[in-house]
């Protein structure tokens, strides 16, 4: 799936207009657009220095910050929208930050890699860790320092006082509703505090 694919799935979600937060948002790829295809408005937060300059030269507004420090200069409601894609893997305060997401935000997005996703589970099996094309890496050399299924976020979500207002997988480029925890790569969720 190209980033233009994630982008058009994600800005679907994304009501024209909306306040956006974007944790971890990268080059600031998906701000752009948003800000270009639903009139939306907002800023990113990105550690990683060459990236906060590509969302400098895009005209996104970004923050430099480090996730793990948690979102306390955002008072509550301060978006309409936040959205954490593909970042929760990479966090070690990921409850607190799913916290702080619907906190600061009136809706979260959250992505993250599936990893009940047949292949995964079939590598497993076979005694030996997943590497595909939405895993990548091996055990050893991993960002990514949580897994997680389908199954899984909605029990956080449901401990943690969210309300799921939507869900489905993508696999290369398509958006999956059939066995999604089963037969797709990566999961999406957008949801509300209770």
């Amino acid at each position: 799936m190209s980033q233009h694919d994630v982008h058009d799935v994600i800005a679907q979600l994304v009501p024209p207009g909306s306040r956006v937060l974007d944790l971890g948002c990268g080059n600031g790829a998906l701000l752009a657009h948003l800000r270009d295809a639903r009139q939306c408005t907002g800023y990113g937060i990105e550690l990683d220095d060459a990236k906060v300059m590509q969302c400098v030269q895009r005209g996104v507004n970004v923050i430099q910050r480090n996730l793990e420090e948690g979102l306390s200069l955002f008072e509550d409601n301060s978006f309409d929208v936040v959205l954490q894609l593909d970042t929760l893997q990479h966090l070690r305060n990921t409850v607190d930050m799913l916290r702080e997401t619907a906190r600061v935000g009136k809706q979260g997005i959250v992505s993250f890699p599936n990893f009940a996703h047949w292949p995964h589970r079939l590598s497993v099996l076979r005694g030996r860790m997943p590497v595909t094309r939405s895993l990548p890496y091996q055990w050893y050399d991993t960002p990514n320092i949580r897994v997680a299924t389908f199954a899984d976020f909605e029990v956080l979500a449901e401990q943690n006082g969210l309300r799921i207002l939507d869900s489905f997988g993508v696999h290369e480029g398509e958006i999956v509703t059939r066995w999604p925890n089963l037969m797709a790569s990566k999961a999406v969720f957008k949801f509300e505090r209770r």
